[in-house]
């Protein structure tokens, strides 16, 4: 098993150094071991991983996936033992953390920050992405995310409550009227956005609706920005458009019509929540979250 390992790190090392030589030069050894290496573990896995010229190299499809997973064996390798050297209530190594853009920003990229301040010997790398990542395709340790959980193979752990709201700017009220039940909003202008664009409303009392507009987007904070120019309503999370209504940019509509619960997970890999980075993070997220709760009301 150990040669399988190295034999993986030296294939992650002549990747990342784009060339065999390279490889060699950083772990200070001969250009014939790495190129020996290397080809033993194509021999084993019995496909090509490497494409090679006297100029350039270049991975395979096979090559690609297998240096993903690569990646994330030999970081969860590094994160054992930097936790086993450091403590089990010790952050540190690498988080890799995803989450939607606009929520990310504004609420989990300052969490984040704080976090690793605390933990000098942790590495923060955070996504931003309005689509449902894969967080196991994607090495992830763990994701941010609405609504309820789809996929059995991971873990979820709600971090805070989500209340949406329907919302519009005056302009846009003034100028086509403010609905006074849900059929009418039937009869107005409505962004849609998600990975689908969702047009489809669900409200607490079971009814659902399907509203149209001529404006979709997979990015919500492109259409937030256009429903506070005044191209219609929008139902966006109560965390993203609290400003704007106590502001003034953005009316609630219907707000006596509750809408389905979508409360905010933490979702991780079941190989995730043993680690100690993870867990810890899990927890300063779930009460910075509530503190800001109870700071806005």
């Amino acid at each position: 098993m150990s040669d399988n390992l190295l034999d993986m790190l030296v294939f992650a090392r002549v990747i990342q150094a784009g060339s065999l030589s390279g490889a060699a030069r950083e772990m200070n050894v001969s250009l014939t071991v790495v190129s020996r290496k290397l080809s033993r573990l194509e021999d084993r896995l019995g496909v090509r991983l490497i494409n090679r010229t006297t100029r350039a190299l270049a991975t395979t499809e096979e090559g690609a996936r297998f240096y993903d997973r690569c990646v994330q064996i030999l970081a969860e390798i590094e994160d054992a033992e930097t936790e086993a050297s450091s403590g089990s209530n010790t952050a540190a190594g690498l988080l890799r953390v995803t989450s939607t853009f606009a929520f990310g920003i504004r609420w989990i990229a300052p969490l984040l920050q704080q976090f690793q301040e605390q933990n000098p010997d942790l590495h923060v790398h955070l996504d931003t992405d309005d689509s449902v990542t894969n967080i196991i395709d994607g090495g992830y340790d763990l994701a941010i995310r609405f609504g309820a959980l789809s996929d059995s193979s991971l873990i979820a752990r709600q971090i805070a409550p989500n209340r949406r709201v329907i919302c519009a700017s005056p302009a846009y009220l003034e100028r086509r009227g403010r609905p006074s039940s849900i059929d009418d909003l039937l009869l107005h202008d409505v962004i849609s956005f998600g990975d689908p664009p969702n047009s489809h409303w669900t409200f607490a009392d079971g009814r659902s609706i399907n509203v149209k507009g001529k404006l979709s987007t997979n990015n919500g904070e492109l259409a937030h920005r256009w429903a506070l120019s005044g191209a219609g309503l929008v139902l966006k999370s109560i965390w993203d458009v609290e400003d704007d209504i106590r502001g003034g940019r953005l009316d609630v509509v219907l707000p006596g019509a509750s809408l389905a619960a979508a409360p905010i997970h933490v979702v991780l890999p079941h190989s995730r929540l043993a680690a100690a980075k993870v867990r810890l993070c899990v927890d300063f997220l779930a009460a910075g979250l509530k503190s800001v709760q109870l700071a806005t009301g």
